[in-house]
């Protein structure tokens, strides 16, 4: 018996999975014996936004950046009426700055001060995970990326989790 994947749920599937194992990270980031553990979920968690960059290259927009770029217009002006679609730059820059953060992450593994850097990546990788798992998503799937984000929120103000 084989179980058809979808193209969408490939594109899709992985986008979730990169939050998840981001919020994973920053949720389990408390002790400091657990720092690896979270080094470990957020190079997880930037593989997984690689590969969904691929899927959606691959089977959403055929290679084409022009392509991309006209998808990204169309559904901002479903969402704001702004028809724009320089988000995809956004996006690319997203992928950028987390693979800049993995590296971080494993050169300070054991950092416990958070730094300007930080807060600037905790404010941007919150811009962008609100805006993919909260107003550009619709349906159930909408809630759970607002607990995502409220989780992550928590996870980063929480003080017993900036004192270790």
């Amino acid at each position: 018996m084989s179980f058809p994947i979808s193209d969408d749920w490939l594109v899709r599937g992985t986008a979730w999975c990169a939050l998840v194992l981001y919020v994973s990270g920053e949720v389990i980031n408390a002790p400091r014996n657990r720092a690896a553990a979270r080094v470990w979920l957020t190079a997880f968690g930037c593989a997984a936004l690689l590969v969904h960059i691929f899927f959606a290259f691959h089977y959403r927009y055929l290679w084409s950046h022009s392509t991309a770029y006209n998808d990204t217009a169309a559904q901002t002006a479903a969402i704001t009426g702004f028809n724009w679609g320089g988000g995809i730059y956004i996006n690319y820059l997203f992928a950028l700055v987390w693979i800049a953060e993995v590296g971080r992450s494993w050169i300070h593994r054991h950092e416990t001060s958070v730094s300007s850097w930080t807060l600037v990546t905790r404010g941007f990788f919150l811009f962008m995970f609100v805006n993919a798992a909260v107003i550009f998503v619709r349906g159930p799937a909408r809630w759970f990326g607002l607990a995502c984000c409220l989780g992550l929120a928590v996870a980063w103000w929480r003080p017993s989790l900036s004192k270790e």
